[in-house]
């Protein structure tokens, strides 16, 4: 069986054209939304030939997708500091950081907005956050296992909760968070997990 479009990973040439279509794709995401994209565009401005990318890729969402898994995996690792607290303002900086930068402050708004009208957008964001948030996880489990966090944390939660409300100022007020609203992010969620809020939580519960 075939594999779906924008899934595979390739190497050599075929790496280098991937490389060019998804710079190219997360450009057009920046500068027009995703109503904008469009995949013969993505080839031109990639240089590659429209019958690449519509083989590939086969849709604007099957690119969209591909840009995503991208994303994740060149995702900068965590940070740890030694401390639960240390490793949440890192996370906090860091995706203050990535809202504020012009590029990808403007691409996440794009994305975000088609996941809430296309399904395979919204999975392969959803994706992407399970990948980032399996990445700084850790770091509250070792919070737990140095006795800063209570037993039985969430450590997935707690990092949900640090990102969660930077993504609600950006997206409902158009402000790009500061670093005084990430450091505010970091010690709430901080100051919950402290206080058990997020014992034997789970997304759903």
């Amino acid at each position: 069986m075939s594999a779906e479009p924008g899934t595979v990973r390739p190497g050599g040439r075929t790496a280098r054209v991937r490389a060019a279509v998804l710079r190219a794709a997360g450009d057009v995401l920046a500068e027009q939304g995703f109503a904008g994209l469009d995949l013969a565009d993505v080839a031109r401005r990639a240089e590659v030939g429209k019958t690449t990318v519509y083989r590939r890729w086969g849709s604007v969402t099957g690119l969209v997708a591909d840009l995503l898994a991208d994303m994740a995996e060149q995702s900068l690792p965590r940070e740890e500091t030694g401390s639960v607290l240390g490793d949440l303002r890192a996370n906090a900086a860091l995706v203050r950081r990535t809202l504020a930068d012009a590029r990808q402050g403007a691409l996440f708004r794009a994305v975000i907005a088609a996941a809430t009208c296309d399904e395979r957008t919204a999975q392969a964001l959803r994706r992407f956050y399970e990948v980032r948030v399996a990445e700084w996880a850790p770091c509250v489990e070792q919070g737990v296992a140095r006795g800063e966090l209570p037993a039985g944390t969430d450590a997935a939660a707690v990092v949900r909760a640090v990102s969660a409300p930077l993504y609600y100022q950006l997206l409902t007020t158009g402000v790009v968070p500061d670093a005084p609203a990430a450091e505010r992010a970091a010690r709430a969620a901080h100051a919950a997990a402290v206080a058990g809020v997020y014992v034997g939580q789970r997304v759903g519960t």
